[in-house]
């Protein structure tokens, strides 16, 4: 890997002794790991076998690599993620039954380890402006098995309209001049260039304008990048302390080899020590910046947030009385305890929302809530998302099926059962991973998995 030779200039000068270990670190490889899924029936025991080790800092983290087309990712017992960016979920630490937006959320690592931290209570936010990005979010979301988890694709300063001191923590893991992601993407090295940071970091202050805008009072912020860049960390903590002098820092417990915020990179504040370095030359990880904040309250009403927003509506759909009895009929016969917190239609789909109606209203959403199934011709067909987020127990028609079947079943082939049981409905599990629906006929499971992601 060829450095910049400005980078090189810049880092010599900024970690001094350290200089030589930190870029031969960056000449060395990247490490791979993965989370397993506490949502989930049990452990990932076939891919954990496999790990070469514990991530010390994260109770579900391991180092290792993840088969992708193994019944435990497809499922959605692991996910593969670079172990130093699952330290940001653990600093996040949000609750069950707490309002949670993920601000720049795609791909979706951060954003599955938060909604599992909740054990899928309270309301996730997951936003991506960028709208293939945020299918992408989506897609990982459904496999992880959210519920309680609402995908919008809308820039910050949009959203802020919407959710005025609505949350009670944010994450805004920026988009940055991934520095500290060089060695394990180096195609980065071709963007980074001596003034990106400071552009970067100028959009890093809009994000976080606009964040603070839908914190609550006594919110919790937590802003990360996966930069080395002052410019775009201590420093742009220091001129959110100056903005917003309501807002305080807290210190985040390290780990070893975490290393303190660096004041000497800003304006020398010591309370910059309370954030935390992730160094490649000091931890099995590659390069992140994470810091916590506590929002205290505000000395006056804000008055722009009483407006009302002006955006077009987007008129909520509810099911009709015939959807209403064809979706009844479902959950009696296979999902007899499911109780709903709203449904709406987009088009012919199905959703369970979690959130008030208004909230959504006039957003691009990708996801809203939850997505049950398809209503067709006096039929109700159930969604895959609805299979992943249900544990085999709570099911009251399920069909057992070996690996041979399942690989059948991700191939898109009907399955022949010898068992004599009613036709209907089915949970399909595999070694309790709940893989997704069939619809049985005599001894034929009719083969519901969506064809474009049949492998």
């Amino acid at each position: 890997m060829q450095l910049p030779n400005e980078f090189v200039t810049k880092y010599k000068k900024l970690m001094g002794a350290e200089a030589d270990e930190f870029l031969s670190a960056l000449a060395q490889s990247s490490y791979s790991g993965f989370r397993e899924n506490p949502l989930k029936n049990g452990q990932p025991v076939a891919t954990i076998e496999k790990a070469t080790g514990k991530v010390p800092y994260v109770p579900t983290g391991y180092y290792g690599q993840v088969n992708g087309k193994s019944l435990d990712h497809v499922t959605g017992w692991v996910y593969s993620q670079e172990p130093s960016a699952m330290f940001v979920g653990e600093v996040v630490n949000p609750q069950a039954g707490e309002r949670v937006l993920d601000l720049c959320a795609a791909p979706g690592g951060k954003t599955t380890h938060l909604i599992a931290k909740m054990n899928n209570q309270g309301l996730l936010v997951a936003n991506e402006i960028f709208p293939k990005r945020a299918k992408i979010l989506a897609e990982n979301l459904e496999r992880w098995g959210a519920k309680n988890a609402v995908v919008t694709s809308e820039s910050p300063a949009d959203l802020e309209k919407q959710f005025p001191q609505y949350f009670d923590r944010i994450l805004v893991d920026a988009p940055c001049s991934g520095e500290g992601m060089f060695r394990k993407e180096p195609v980065g090295i071709e963007y980074w260039s001596p003034e990106y940071p400071a552009e970067c970091a100028n959009r890093q202050q809009k994000i976080l304008a606009s964040a603070m805008k839908m914190l609550k009072p006594g919110g919790t912020l937590v802003y990360s990048t996966c930069t080395f860049a002052p410019e775009e960390d201590e420093q742009n903590i220091s001129w959110l302390l100056n903005n917003y002098p309501d807002l305080k820092l807290i210190p985040i417990k390290k780990a070893s080899g975490m290393d303190d915020g660096r004041p000497e990179w800003a304006d020398g504040n010591e309370e910059l020590k309370k954030t935390v370095r992730l160094f490649p030359h000091h931890l099995k990880g590659e390069g992140h910046f994470i810091a916590k904040l506590v929002n205290g309250e505000p000395e006056s009403t804000d008055k722009k947030r009483k407006k009302k927003n002006k955006r077009k509506k987007q008129s909520i759909v509810k099911p009709d009385k015939e959807q209403v009895k064809l979706f009844n009929q479902f959950i009696t016969s296979v999902f007899p305890d499911y109780q709903p917190h709203q449904l709406i239609l987009f088009g012919d789909q199905l959703y369970d929302l979690p959130l008030e109606e208004d909230k959504i209203e006039g957003l691009n959403v990708l996801r809203p809530g939850l997505h049950l199934g398809t209503f067709k011709k006096n039929r109700f067909e159930p969604a895959l998302a609805w299979a992943l987020a249900s544990l085999p127990q709570e099911a009251n028609q399920v069909i057992e099926l070996s690996q041979k079947q399942w690989h059948q079943y991700v191939h898109g082939d009907v399955i022949n059962i010898d068992a004599d049981l009613p036709n209907g409905w089915y949970l399909l599990v595999c070694e309790e991973h709940t893989a997704g629906f069939g619809k049985l006929v005599g001894k034929t499971i009719k083969n519901f998995y969506p064809k474009g992601l049949r492998f």
